[in-house]
């Protein structure tokens, strides 16, 4: 039904999942993760269907995230939604990673939060020159999540840790330099891709849709993300966040500067407990390991009040003036940060 939150249709070899949410920068409902998941499962039995691929409708973003607007009213409700909105998205997110044939995702326009764990786990991520990828959370007084643990410190040298603190966004280039990405192709040739990818043979592998997708490829710009690889490994290497702070001050250049300026906006609680995760991810031996941990963070944040001033500055009240509480980083206790890292009940079941 094309006035559904999520369109599933089969065109020739491909099952096609829609976002249909365009107003709302197709921006997950738990609802839309129920239909995801179930079509994922239904494509996978179907012989007929050689290749999924994801998009989201509209000309302004693949996905923007969860909708942190009802997290927020469930997290003042205590009604239990948002836990479980986590807990069935987080699943999905681990059906994508291990699914069992070629998914495509097109991440045309704005790709954040729970959009980078629907396309970034797949097997072939494309993006445009429209691309805005982000792990913004750290500015909402939350925490990287949907496998961000796990995907970016497999970036090279400190890039990820870069991105999950800063929260700042990024395009084709570095997308593809983080390891987010592998193709860049012009979002005026998408409706094309779909109509390949709709046409190969029903026993197609990942060979075929990656030969496929090359014909198609552009070379991306050069990544700034590269360009200043050397100020952010050395900036980023240590594993508190007020060396980092202190290593940004004495680097020169505007990219350090503002790189330090906008740490300062983020809630410090988010970006010591930030850290600790992707530190833990670092060291972690699969996605489940990470996708377990951080359920257990998400969890806690229903009693952290960064995370819901952090949802009224951005989306309620929009006076983009969150006051964090404690409001500076070397405030933040230890004891505040551990108590995150407590296991869910019950644990994540994948």
């Amino acid at each position: 039904m094309q006035d559904s939150e999520v369109i599933i249709e089969r065109r020739g070899a491909a099952g096609i999942i829609r976002l249909n949410r365009p107003r709302a920068l197709n921006s997950l409902t738990l609802a839309m993760i129920r239909t995801i998941a179930e079509a994922l499962d239904g494509f996978a039995r179907d012989a007929d269907v050689a290749i999924v691929v994801a998009t989201g409708e509209g000309e302004r973003g693949f996905c923007a995230g969860g909708d942190i607007r009802a997290l927020h009213e469930s997290a003042r409700a205590g009604d239990g939604l948002a836990g479980t909105f986590w807990r069935e998205e987080f699943r999905l997110n681990h059906q994508i990673a291990v699914y069992p044939k070629p998914y495509v995702a097109l991440m045309d326009g704005i790709t954040m939060g729970g959009g980078v764990g629907l396309s970034a786990h797949g097997r072939h991520r494309i993006v445009t020159e429209r691309t805005r990828l982000a792990m913004p959370e750290t500015g909402i007084g939350y925490v990287p999540d949907v496998g961000a643990t796990w995907l970016l410190p497999k970036a090279p040298g400190e890039a990820g840790t870069w991105l999950g603190l800063t929260g700042l966004d990024i395009g084709a280039a570095d997308a593809i330099h983080a390891g987010l990405a592998d193709r860049q192709i012009a979002s005026s040739r998408l409706a094309e891709v779909i109509d390949a990818l709709s046409g190969l043979p029903r026993n197609s592998s990942s060979i075929d849709v990656d030969a496929l997708l090359q014909a198609f490829s552009e070379p991306s710009r050069e990544s700034p993300l590269r360009q200043n690889a050397a100020t952010i490994d050395r900036a980023f290497r240590f594993d508190g966040v007020e060396e980092i702070l202190a290593a940004l001050a004495e680097e020169q250049g505007e990219f350090a500067a503002e790189t330090r300026r906008v740490l300062l906006t983020r809630s410090p609680t988010s970006l010591k407990l930030a850290l600790r995760l992707l530190r833990a991810g670092r060291r972690s031996a699969s996605l489940a390991e990470c996708l377990g941990r951080e359920l257990g963070a998400c969890l806690q944040m229903l009693d952290n009040p960064d995370f819901f001033e952090g949802i009224r500055a951005a989306v309620i009240d929009k006076d983009r003036n969150p006051k964090w509480s404690p409001a500076s980083v070397e405030a933040v206790e230890t004891a505040a940060v551990e108590r995150f890292l407590k296991p869910a009940e019950p644990p994540l079941l994948l």
